[in-house]
């Protein structure tokens, strides 16, 4: 059962990552008939901590409230994807697993866990901005850089900021259903559900060529990502054969004619998406995948969500 919860801290802890946990598992829902958890904050530094934001904390309790913890969680903080941790904590961590305990990471907080080993061939979430740092670190860890967290109990590891939330929620609900999951969102007013596997919403640009042989063909797709075109088309407006024109292309941009004009159409479709009302079959016309059943394919294959609610998140339920 998922009754007794801890937040262990570290000096430098982001406000809203160790936010998130409390409003989640440390705040009184009685009046509404939820569950109350056994909630603690721990510090892994001395009772004094200063928040990223400069903010002092007194806490009251050390590493042993973790020995009783069902659930032990690990916010982001300034610096995690470079600084040591102290060994007694990753002890602890490693003893929580090994009892049955599942820990849970928010954003950075995903490298302490690195550093406990709990992280060694799992798949694991992170801020996009820390996969590459957290990959090569720790290269034992399977990190998916763009969804929003992992389940891969008895660690649950989520992407930046509000990724936390979904990740809490999500284990809620799996421990306790739907309707005290779903209670606890409407209190915070936040969407009850968002799938782990959701990609997390960034622009992820493809490469910047390192030479410029083929910029003015770029440029050129990128104004008629609306037609079909082909590989021996764009290889006559590079003056090349279409052999030489394709190895060149992924020379210099890292994938195929086909992968970049598709990423480009996605990343329009997402704009148009963000800024317009327009019908999903108009943006899949100006984005060149004919119809909204093709956008929707490609789009959920890209970015992990539908059109649809990919739009809500943005603009709002109306939107759609």
């Amino acid at each position: 059962m998922l009754q007794n919860v801890t937040v262990v801290l570290l000096d430098g802890v982001n406000p809203f990552e160790l936010g998130v946990v409390c409003e989640v598992f440390g705040t009184d829902r009685s009046d509404d008939g939820l569950p109350v958890y056994d909630f603690a904050v721990a510090s892994a530094e001395g009772p004094a901590l200063r928040m990223n934001s400069g903010v002092s904390l007194q806490v009251e309790h050390g590493l042993e409230r973790l020995e009783t913890a069902d659930l032990i969680a690990v916010p982001a903080g300034h610096s995690y994807a470079s600084r040591e941790f102290p060994p007694e904590l990753l002890d602890a961590l490693r003893r929580g697993v090994a009892r049955g305990a599942r820990v849970l990471s928010v954003c950075s907080g995903a490298f302490v866990l690195a550093a406990a080993g709990l992280l060694d061939d799992r798949r694991c979430a992170v801020h996009w901005k820390h996969a590459a740092a957290l990959a090569r670190q720790y290269p034992r860890a399977v990190v998916e850089p763009d969804v929003l967290y992992v389940d891969e109990d008895p660690v649950i590891t989520s992407a930046g900021t509000a990724a936390g939330i979904d990740a809490c929620l999500h284990l809620v609900r799996k421990e306790q259903g739907s309707e005290v999951a779903n209670k606890i969102a409407r209190r915070m007013v936040v969407p009850p559900h968002r799938d782990g596997g959701q990609a997390q919403y960034i622009e992820r640009p493809l490469p910047h060529p390192e030479a410029d042989t083929i910029s003015d063909v770029l440029a050129w797709m990128e104004r008629h990502l609306d037609e079909e075109v082909t590989v021996e088309q764009l290889a006559a407006r590079a003056h090349m054969s279409p052999r030489t024109f394709a190895r060149r292309f992924h020379q210099e941009t890292g994938t195929t004619p086909y992968r970049w004009i598709l990423r480009q159409r996605v990343l329009l479709a997402q704009r148009l998406l963000e800024a317009t009302d327009e019908t999903m079959d108009a943006i899949a016309g100006r984005t060149g995948f004919g119809n909204a059943a093709t956008l929707r394919h490609h789009f959920v294959r890209a970015v992990g969500t539908t059109p649809n609610a990919y739009r809500r998140t943005f603009r709002g339920p109306e939107a759609a």
